[in-house]
């Protein structure tokens, strides 16, 4: 009965925090200022590089995590 208490508390919190009027008054502000940004057009290298280096950090994440693990000694049941 507390594991759901907790769950129906932490959900209340979530939507307050998530519907606050500040977030509303931020939004429209923002919208004012959002012309002042100007895209920068990045080179391809820059692109392929960092598209490279994403995709090779997943990789080692995957291979620690799934791939790396150390086959544990079987034990012996008599």
């Amino acid at each position: 009965m507390l594991n759901k208490k907790k769950l129906w508390v932490s959900l209340i919190c979530l939507v307050l925090l998530t519907s606050s009027p500040a977030s509303a008054e931020m939004a429209n502000s923002h919208s004012e200022q959002i012309n002042q940004f100007h895209q920068i057009e990045q080179p391809l290298r820059v692109k392929v590089a960092v598209t490279v280096a994403g995709l090779a950090l997943i990789s080692i994440e995957l291979w620690w995590f799934i791939f790396s693990k150390s086959k544990s000694p079987s034990s012996k049941h008599n």
